[in-house]
């Protein structure tokens, strides 16, 4: 059951860093830009703070049954090497296939996409510069992370710390000087929601994603079975925190039907109105700083992915796709690979559409993992590093999750679904095609 890849790489990260990566990870655009999307598809201000909330709950019961997992298998590649010790090779690989192919990409994509909105109107630019803006970004962080690990890490620590000035002031000035009802507000502009409360969940997913990836850094920890539960279970309760007071205190400012018509640019209208030009400026600066540290947090993780399949013979080119640097043990032709990926999304795919794509691709992985904890229980029946509070009750709600999930997103947008489902079933025939080339030079 312990197929994991030879480990290179440094174990240097510690509690702080971990918890950085974390909560620097989650937090970023989804909680910012998803206001509108998630108070149109619930259909009142209730409906939205309970939204954020049910997401929330989702999230902790699938990060209480990963960190059960995890402390199990703490190796580099996390999804993808639990999917392969619990079920085998080929679902294993199809784990790794979609996030190194769709999910990171598209997630990385989605959030330089939404930063990009944000700083267009910080520097006063037009729409044009959007994706130039987001492609500037995604490269600039991806070249910080050609570094060792400890780089990427301390900028995650400045950046979380960064983040929480404009958290707060959103948080303060809603609850302290709102005028409105966060409760009980109706979008009466929209004739019925648009997507039901199923998706305005979906959403609020996104704006939670980001938790299990720094399972992708195990091999990284100094002390991962006692690190790695700690690390997801107190991030993402601080952030399902955080996420309920910032939604509150901007319906508290902002009327529904404002934020309904603002749709993504709620926050920075918010920031300016409450702070002034200058005031909001400032505020905007902070939100971006906050997406950097999103972003940072998902290229340090994502290439350990490719790091591991690579290492494992698992990929096309999967010699320099393996290559880590001498002396900083950096992943830095898997990191490029994603940058690369990140870059070709950011202009064919709109940011809002990928969020929810996404998060629906990875579900479908989540939830085989979620089962896997009732297998591992079965085969381990002795002392665990760490165990799943209130079990079997976490992981039934978060399977229970899950399948809300993809019944949702399934009956919304069946045609992207359909489409990054065949792009994962695409890595089969790969699979089997570096297997048989493999084979013939044995």
């Amino acid at each position: 059951m312990n197929n994991q890849p030879t480990e290179e790489l440094k174990r240097s990260l510690g509690f702080w860093s971990a918890i950085s990566i974390v909560v620097g990870t989650i937090i970023g655009s989804g909680i910012f830009f998803k206001q509108g999307s998630v108070l149109d598809s619930a259909g009142s201000s209730t409906l939205a703070i309970a939204a954020w909330v049910f997401g929330g709950i989702i999230t902790l019961t699938g990060g209480l049954t990963i960190a059960e997992i995890g402390a199990q298998m703490p190796y580099t590649g996390g999804l993808y090497v639990y999917i392969e010790n619990l079920y085998g090779r080929i679902l294993g690989f199809l784990a790794g296939w979609m996030q190194i192919i769709i999910y990171g990409p598209a997630i990385i994509a989605s959030v330089a996409g939404f930063m990009s909105i944000l700083m267009a109107n910080f520097f006063g630019l037009g729409t044009a510069w959007r994706i130039p803006l987001a492609v500037i970004t995604v490269l600039a962080i991806g070249v910080m992370n050609l570094f060792e690990n400890k780089v990427g890490a301390i900028f995650a620590i400045i950046t979380t710390t960064g983040k929480m000035i404009p958290i707060a002031a959103i948080i303060i000035f809603g609850l302290l000087f709102g005028n409105q009802h966060a409760f009980g507000q109706t979008v009466t502009e929209v004739q019925h929601a648009t997507g039901g409360f199923g998706v305005a969940v979906l959403a609020t997913l996104f704006g939670y994603d980001g938790w299990i990836l720094i399972a992708n850094l195990g091999g990284e920890m100094k002390n991962p079975q006692r690190l790695l539960p700690r690390a997801i279970i107190l991030g993402i309760t601080a952030v399902l925190v955080i996420y309920t007071l910032i939604t509150i205190g901007i319906l508290k400012f902002l009327p529904a039907n404002l934020i309904h018509r603002l749709g993504e640019n709620a926050t920075a209208y918010l920031a300016t109105k409450a702070f002034g030009a200058i005031g909001g400026k400032l505020l905007s600066a902070g939100i971006i700083i906050s997406m950097m540290g999103t972003l940072n947090g998902k290229m340090i993780t994502f290439p350990r992915i490719v790091y591991a399949m690579a290492r494992r013979g698992d990929l096309p080119f999967s010699r320099f796709l393996s290559f880590v640097t001498p002396k900083g043990k950096s992943p830095v032709i898997a990191t490029l690979f994603i940058v690369a990926l990140a870059t070709v999304m950011m202009f064919f795919f709109d940011p809002d559409h990928l969020s929810d794509l996404c998060v629906f691709t990875v579900y479908c992985f989540y939830l085989l993992a979620f089962f896997g904890i009732f297998i591992l229980r079965k085969k381990n029946k002795g002392n665990r590093p760490f165990s799943t509070p209130l079990y079997p009750l976490v992981p039934i709600i978060a399977i229970a999750g899950g399948i809300f999930v993809l019944v949702s997103e399934l009956f919304n947008d069946p045609a992207g679904v359909l489409l990054f489902i065949g792009i994962v079933i695409v890595g089969l025939p790969i699979f089997y095609a570096v297997k048989r080339m493999d084979a013939k030079r044995m």
